[in-house]
């Protein structure tokens, strides 16, 4: 058909019009990140704006931050906002529309409004608390009882990361020697993958809960975009149910992410977890201390109020003793009637005879008796001569009489 225009002719007019058009210079736009990627210093994405009712895209367009651009805009976009410039962010763009005729129409980006993402980050935080609210879980894991001493632990941290050295080396390094036991549970800690990997963590540790009193998730400082990732719904419903306290140490004091209103213990780093077990053990350790102490004050009170007690019955038991016998012989005294006691003194009578005489037959077969009957003991060196034999002539004789004693030389021995 005669007037029929070429593609590259349409294109052609597409672009002039467009680059003749002002209001398409360094326009503001309000819209979702997506598919970017950074390739050799330049950062390519997608422009998307989605229906509010059924997060179907309704408009599309593709950008483009150049090398010289991007640089200056992700620092300073994650100085403000406190991450770093990635897909699926709200954000308001300054950006002027170009029309290329083979690769069609695309926004080159020479700014962001870090503030206006700011703001945005804020309401998907408070629509994640709001959600975690309404589903009831958000004070799961912070009202959950913690056992009085916390000293079995599972750590969910990067495994050389400083900050998972840094929380062993304070905890097991503690001024009071109480002693920790720890199992690390790697997990990543920074990037997309981030969220899925803790909770695969969070999992193993969950199936061995028993072995566990608390579960700690730590990741030291850096840059503070790197925390981005952090701010996930489904780690924080994860940590929110959790059946086991969880202290959440993640970055500096001013780092503020979803998980620190779900956790049992939000501090401020991995040094600060440490520091806040340790405390819980030296509490309980107090504790411990007080009851030891009053206990041994019992002990010495009760041992002291014994020993008055002995004392006192030992100053009364001779008394109530003689007493006691003294009542229970006038008792007997009482019972026994005259010819029991009679019988009694006629037994005794009896005995003392019998007493007497064997004391005059022993008195009369005493060695003594014996020697006053003219009897006499003859000793050799000192020892009684029994048998003649036992005696030489010239030994001399000491002769025992019932008055004083002699000496004599054998001279003759019959046998």
């Amino acid at each position: 058909m005669n007037g029929a225009l070429s593609l590259l002719e349409l294109n052609t007019r597409i672009s002039s019009a467009i680059a003749a058009d002002a209001s398409l210079r360094d326009v503001w736009v309000t819209a979702e990140t997506g598919d970017l990627r950074v390739s050799g210093g330049h950062c390519y994405l997608e422009l998307i704006e989605k229906d509010r009712q059924s997060g179907r895209p309704v408009a599309r367009l593709r950008a483009i931050i150049w090398a010289s651009q991007y640089a200056r805009i992700a620092s300073e976009f994650a100085a403000v906002t406190g991450r770093q410039l990635v897909s699926d962010l709200k954000v308001m763009v300054k950006a002027t529309v170009s029309f290329h005729p083979i690769f069609g129409m695309s926004a080159v980006i020479t700014a962001i409004n870090p503030e206006f993402t700011c703001g945005d980050l804020i309401r998907r935080r408070m629509m994640m608390i709001s959600r975690l609210t309404d589903e009831g879980i958000i004070d799961m894991n912070r009202t959950l009882p913690w056992p009085e001493v916390p000293w079995r632990v599972a750590v969910v941290s990067a495994g050389g990361a400083a900050g998972y050295g840094d929380f062993i080396t304070h905890l097991y390094n503690n001024p009071s020697r109480l002693r920790f036991t720890t199992e690390l549970f790697p997990a990543v800690m920074q990037g997309e993958n981030a969220p899925r990997s803790i909770i695969a963590a969070l999992e193993s540790v969950a199936g061995r809960m028993d072995d566990f009193d608390c579960v700690v998730v730590i990741r030291g400082g850096g840059a503070t975009g790197d925390l981005a990732s952090f701010d996930d719904y489904d780690l924080a419903a994860n940590i929110a149910q959790f059946p086991l306290p969880v202290i959440v140490g993640i970055g500096h004091e001013r780092d503020v992410t979803i998980l620190d209103y779900v956790a049992a213990v939000r501090v401020k780093t991995p040094t600060a977890a440490a520091e806040w077990l340790i405390g819980r053990m030296e509490t309980a350790l107090g504790r411990v201390r007080e009851v030891a102490s009053e206990l041994f004050r019992l002990a010495v009170s009760k041992v002291s109020g014994g020993l008055q007690q002995l004392a006192y019955c030992q100053g009364l038991l001779p008394s109530l003793v003689l007493g006691k016998i003294g009542r229970a012989r006038s008792s007997l005294d009482a019972a026994v009637p005259d010819a029991l006691r009679h019988a009694a003194d006629q037994i005794i009578r009896r005995h003392g005879d019998w007493l007497d005489a064997a004391a005059r037959l022993i008195e009369a077969l005493s060695p003594e008796a014996v020697l006053r009957r003219g009897y006499s003991v003859c000793r050799v060196n000192g020892r009684a001569v029994k048998d003649a034999s036992a005696l030489s002539p010239g030994d001399t004789l000491t002769a025992v009489l019932a008055k004083g004693s002699f000496k004599s030389t054998v001279t003759e021995i019959d046998i």
